[in-house]
């Protein structure tokens, strides 16, 4: 892996990397915090998880999405190659990862919504719903990532009114050392606050996703979508997502 440059953002120091196989890397206090392949959309990592945890949508095929952290898009490529009518819209506070993002990651090419600012100021007063929302804001911290603001159950309510009635919220957690009390706190909200609910690991990596809605679709749609994905490699990555009950 060779690093193109180095970037000291706003909000971060940001490794731009090139690997062998040609994919694109962003590198945030030592971790990946985006990748882009010419050809493939799956890494193995929490990003595929965050695609997945969006089809679990009761209709399979949500119309709205509202993702608060963009990082440089890795997630959203998968969704748009598996929902290409879903509207995107990415809340990001990073100005230079934005930027970044363009330049290395064709974010343009997705065609979504790019709105730069605080994704916990742009919900406040925010009337519109969405059929999905997804929490995945970290910043960097010290030695690791870690989350601006902590998930409790007033931001779980506060997020849970931009979510339409028959859609459903979804979290990003980082696992491990620093985050077991965040785990426990919002896998605890999730089995109060929704009728239904899933985690969703990926196959590498310390993260796992929260799925809640009034009902989630079943997991069968979902393992079914890797059909739609042109590379036989990306087929075969979907199916090593795994997912379970929450309650």
């Amino acid at each position: 892996m060779a690093i193109l440059k180095t970037v000291k953002t706003e909000c971060s120091s940001i490794d731009v990397c090139r690997c062998q196989d040609g994919a694109i890397e962003f590198r945030v206090t030592g971790a990946a915090h985006a990748w882009w392949h010419p050809r493939l959309h799956l890494t193995e990592y929490v990003w595929d998880a965050i695609a997945a945890a969006v089809l679990f949508h009761p209709a399979q095929q949500p119309r709205s999405l509202l993702m608060l952290g963009l990082g440089g898009g890795t997630a959203l490529r998968t969704l748009r190659c598996l929902l290409p009518d879903l509207k995107i819209t990415a809340v990001e506070i990073d100005p230079g990862m934005i930027a970044l993002a363009r330049e290395y990651m064709a974010l343009d090419e997705l065609e979504i919504e790019v709105v730069q600012g605080d994704a916990y100021q742009f919900i406040t007063g925010h009337g519109k719903t969405y059929d999905v929302v997804f929490d995945d804001v970290y910043r960097s911290g010290v030695s690791d990532v870690e989350r601006p603001k902590p998930f409790n159950a007033p931001l779980a309510n506060q997020l849970q009114k931009l979510v339409d009635p028959t859609g459903i919220f979804a979290l990003n957690l980082c696992l491990g050392v620093g985050h077991r009390k965040q785990q426990s706190w919002a896998r605890n909200i999730f089995a109060t606050h929704f009728q239904e609910s899933r985690v969703v690991k990926p196959w590498l990596g310390a993260n796992e996703v929260l799925i809640g809605g009034a009902q989630l679709g079943p997991i069968s749609a979902v393992r079914s979508a890797g059909a739609r994905f042109p590379e036989s490699e990306d087929q075969l990555n979907w199916r090593k997502i795994q997912s379970r009950k929450l309650t």
